[in-house]
């Protein structure tokens, strides 16, 4: 680590590695429990097609982007990778995860799966939402990981679900949507059926 004054240091991309790879074995850290202090900014960002840099230059190492996103946290509009005695600020441009496959399961049950190998079931702890573009009225769909953290579904992935829709009665209006574990997500308006997605 680099030190900042005679009193503290700066937390490295190797730090922060480290201290992730203790929790590796366990899953994501517990990261909404810390509350550590704030160490400044890192030069880390995820790109909108999920692409995690270090110092402009992507991180080639899937291992090694999965030990970081272990321990990314959410506050706010801001993203920061946490340790319990660290916490950097991180640069996202969408979100930071892509959700870039699905499976169907009896229920039905949908199960996302992220860039990053996480796996989560489509439910009320992890709901999905539809944002529209105001300039191109094109919709994006989204589905929460986990604590704050969202990932964007993936075109294919978006396409798949669409041709498993059905319709439901949401807000006193009929909604095009998908169920899982017994719960609706609409994502387009009835009347918007014969326009492009």
């Amino acid at each position: 680590m680099i030190k900042t004054d005679q009193n503290s240091v700066k937390p490295t991309a190797d730090s922060l590695a480290s201290a992730a790879q203790g929790f590796a074995a366990r899953g994501p850290a517990p990261v909404h429990l810390w509350n550590p202090e704030y160490c400044g900014d890192l030069d880390m960002r995820i790109a909108h097609d999920g692409t995690w840099f270090y110092l402009g230059t992507p991180i080639g190492r899937l291992p090694l982007v999965k030990l970081f996103s272990s321990i990314l946290k959410r506050e706010g509009d801001g993203y920061f990778l946490v340790t319990p005695v660290e916490k950097v600020g991180i640069k996202v441009d969408d979100v930071p995860f892509i959700a870039v496959d699905f499976e169907v399961e009896a229920g039905p049950v949908i199960s996302f799966t992220t860039n990053v190998g996480d796996v989560f079931k489509l439910d009320a702890t992890h709901p999905m939402r539809i944002e529209t573009n105001p300039d191109t009225g094109e919709p994006t769909p989204y589905v929460r990981v986990r604590s704050n953290l969202d990932a964007r579904i993936d075109r294919k992935s978006f396409y798949r679900l669409v041709e498993l829709a059905q319709t439901a009665e949401h807000k006193d209006a009929t909604w095009i949507g998908v169920r899982s574990k017994g719960m609706f997500f609409p994502f387009i308006h009835q009347d918007s059926l014969g326009n492009p997605v």
